[in-house]
């Protein structure tokens, strides 16, 4: 590949491609998100030391496989980024998860206690096709034993993507579901035929193949602190943003 970072590309066209692309105020936000966390951290003497960068540049060295340093800065060089830009985006990265666990560290179990119904999960299958007749005819064929769920939803259903998987929808969460479907999935036993009925995607049929119940895994805590520290993010932005603009983000 040639070498992009011989090519030159003013300031203005990089804004001006992003607003283009409908980028630039995803861009800013990420920006600005980045200063409330940099303030926020200096007001309660949160910091990221040497040792710590270091330790996550090593991660990402093993996680891409690079055994020089000659190799670090060929990749460096290669994403047009400079080793000084690299440690910044580290710090800025460490200092995001330090400041979450500060705020939020002690409420993701009792927010998670609070919403355990939400969290837990079905592995679900689901037919959809655009007639209701079509959609009762399989139902007295499945239920008939003439034909399998799966292979119904691999001939009928009106999603090609979820014809090739022969109905599987995945695992999905109670509170993925509109409140009347997720009642009636999770009081019915699995591998019990649900429906059919109407949505605005057409005539449904859905199958339970498990119940997942909910648990707090690390993986868990994390998407449910991320969370919680992401809409504090929003929260404050849109809280400094329609207040006076503190000195911080003036000063950028």
């Amino acid at each position: 590949m040639s070498d992009l970072s011989k090519i030159v590309i003013e300031a203005e066209e990089i804004i001006n491609f992003l607003k283009k692309e409908m980028s630039l105020k995803e861009v800013y936000q990420k920006i600005l998100f980045n200063q409330v966390i940099w303030h926020v951290a200096e007001e309660r003497g949160i910091t990221v030391t040497t040792a710590e960068i270091e330790t996550e540049a090593n991660r990402q060295r093993r996680e891409q496989r690079l055994e020089k340093a000659t190799d670090t800065l060929a990749w460096l060089t290669d994403q047009l980024v400079t080793p000084n830009d690299w440690e910044m985006k580290i710090r800025d990265r460490l200092l995001s998860q330090k400041l979450a666990q500060a705020l939020f560290a002690q409420e993701v179990e009792q927010f998670f206690i609070h919403k355990r119904l939400e969290f837990e999960q079905v592995i679900l299958y689901q037919i959809i096709v655009d007639s209701e007749k079509l959609a009762q005819e399989i139902y007295y064929q499945i239920e008939d034993n003439e034909i399998s769920f799966y292979e119904a939803a691999h001939l009928y259903n009106i999603d090609a993507q979820r014809r090739q998987k022969c109905g599987y929808e995945g695992r999905i969460y109670r509170f993925s579901l509109q409140l009347n479907i997720a009642a009636i999935v999770f009081r019915t036993p699995p591998k019990h035929l649900i429906g059919p009925f109407k949505t605005e995607q057409g005539y449904h049929l859905l199958m339970v193949e498990e119940f997942l119940p909910a648990e707090l895994t690390p993986e868990k805590y994390l998407e449910v602190l991320n969370n919680m520290f992401h809409n504090w993010l929003v929260k404050e932005l849109d809280s400094l943003l329609n207040s006076s603009l503190p000195n911080y983000l003036l000063s950028q």
